[in-house]
């Protein structure tokens, strides 16, 4: 419980943080550019953005900074941040910005020494309208689009205690289909751009993104539902999973218990996340309640899973009934991580896009994902070569092959459950139309049902599976009674081993086994 006390305290700090209103404070920045947000805008929908208290210092009337705003299909590119370019994109001729980019863009210039901010576009037809406004109230009283050309705002200009501030606002709606799209916001300064200066900024900065039906960008509406529905699905399948276990007349070991406690978590997790995001979608912002049952369930389900996935790979329970030292160091690194991980994530989504630490943090989630999911592969791994080893030297080949095989699939579903909810959900992500967008979280809840289904067949409670069949001649004794939980209905006498009768643990033998048990019989009689 004390690893998720830190957890806790971040949920605190940031619990009212994620929103579709974002509140951003920006003090001593000195960025060149600063990536404010990214929505999906369908037809009807809006933007507000209010710059209060700007501040650049040393002050230069001459100094340019601004906006830029660009529009694409989805988030597969974005031009300004892939080039890295050394020049300003507000300072570029017109040639220069039309030649830049296919995707079409918007820039506010702010003017300090006329106090006007200056509208112009790219890539926009000269017959093309745009819905750019000082305010939504000047919105209200419009009812027909503007031409770029020639497009300016007032800036109010006033003095505190020395300091010359600005403020300056804008309103776009998004009034046809054609204007539908990827939205890009970005501040920048550009005299950081001239590596022999240092422009210091500092304002406030408030953007309220809509549209009709709610706050939630064009790729993010059918979210609630969606997480909805799959956690009633993981729930009905964690019930089915224990009605299983309670009507199996196999051996069920504490993995097998574990594993539903993991379902019900993801089901509980799934519910909280959909629900935080139906007050996002009708609130602007989330509650903080809610969010907080969330990141809990979210931590406690992420800790678990690769509790689970380590003990399934060391073969815990099935193979040997106590972790090696080995083992254990392993749990020493991957379960830290692992909670580390999670709380990165939820700074990362409790935190703004144009936070400084966001990038950072941002690159933290990848770096500490890639080695928790290489960590859970390790005693695959090692089960896989101890078992090579053993079919080759202890006699045991066929039972050996059959657990060799068995691991084998399960690195396979580990690999292929990794590969999909992180490269493929990345690539439907920056692929698909941005109204889409909600598609990379549907394969990546519907990989991980089937990882759990398939994990939970594999290693069912059955007669037939291959963790239950022992080798049974007397020298293989002190081994088998050390290392596998399956020991529970084997005793010693007289210092040979006899088995409980099968009636009284396993009421179904199958043929093959039929055939496994004769063969060990006549190979135990021969060597006799």
């Amino acid at each position: 419980m004390y690893l998720f006390l830190p957890g806790i305290l971040v949920l605190a700090l940031f619990s009212t943080s994620s929103a579709r209103i974002h509140k951003l404070p920006i003090k001593n920045d000195v960025r060149r550019y600063i990536s404010l947000s990214t929505f999906g805008f369908c037809k009807g929908g809006t933007l507000a953005v209010n710059l209060t208290n700007f501040h650049a210092s040393p002050e230069n009337e001459n100094a340019v900074f601004g906006f830029s705003l660009d529009r694409a299909a989805n988030d597969a590119r974005n031009y300004y941040l892939d080039t890295h370019q050394d020049v300003c994109i507000l300072e570029q001729d017109e040639r220069s910005k039309n030649d830049s980019n296919k995707d079409e863009f918007i820039y506010l210039t702010l003017d300090l020494k006329t106090n006007k901010l200056h509208v112009t576009c790219a890539h926009y037809q000269p017959t093309t309208s745009i819905h750019i406004y000082k305010s939504s109230a000047e919105k209200d009283q419009s009812t027909t689009g503007r031409s770029c050309k020639d497009l300016n705002f007032d800036i109010i200009r006033f003095v505190v205690a020395n300091r010359t501030l600005y403020n300056a606002s804008f309103f776009m709606s998004v009034d046809s289909l054609r204007e539908e799209g990827l939205y890009n916001l970005y501040f920048h300064n550009c005299p950081n751009y001239n590596l022999n200066t240092e422009t210091i900024l500092d304002f406030d900065i408030e953007i309220t993104e809509q549209n009709v039906n709610g706050y939630l960008s064009a790729g993010e509406m059918p979210l609630p539902a969606l997480f909805c529905m799959m956690s009633i699905l993981f729930f009905l399948s964690g019930m089915f999973w224990v009605f299983l276990l309670k009507q199996s007349k196999h051996p069920v070991f504490k993995i097998h218990y574990m594993m539903a406690v993991l379902v019900f978590l993801k089901a509980i997790s799934l519910a909280f996340h959909g629900v935080n995001y139906h007050y996002i979608e009708q609130l602007g912002f989330h509650l903080t309640t809610w969010a907080i049952l969330f990141y809990v369930a979210h931590l406690l389900k992420g800790a678990l899973l690769f509790v689970v996935l380590v003990l399934v790979g060391t073969g815990w329970t099935f193979i040997k009934y106590v972790l090696t030292p080995k083992d254990k160091k392993l749990f020493m690194v991957v379960i830290p991580l692992q909670v580390l991980a999670n709380l990165a994530q939820i700074i990362l989504e409790e935190s703004e896009e144009g936070d400084i630490e966001y990038l950072a943090w941002r690159n933290v989630v990848i770096m500490i994902d890639l080695l928790c999911c290489g960590g859970i592969l390790f005693p695959v791994v090692w089960s896989i070569r101890h078992l090579q080893e053993a079919s080759e030297t202890d006699g045991k080949a066929a039972i050996n092959l059959r657990k060799l095989k068995l691991f084998r699939h399960f690195y396979i579903m580990v690999v292929c459950y990794i590969y999909s909810t992180r490269i493929i959900v990345y690539l439907l992500k920056i692929t698909v139309p941005f109204q889409y967008g909600w598609l990379h979280e549907m394969f990546r809840e519907m990989a991980t049902y089937v990882f759990f289904v398939l994990t939970a067949y594999k290693f069912r409670p059955a007669s037939q599976n291959p963790y239950f069949a022992l080798h049974v001649e007397e020298e293989d004794l002190d081994e088998v009674l050390t290392e596998t939980g399956a020991t529970e209905g084997l005793r010693k006498v007289n210092s040979r081993l006899t088995k409980v009768p099968f009636h009284e643990t396993i009421t179904e033998v199958t043929e093959e086994e039929k055939d496994a048990l004769l063969g060990q019989s006549e190979s135990s009689h021969d060597y006799d």
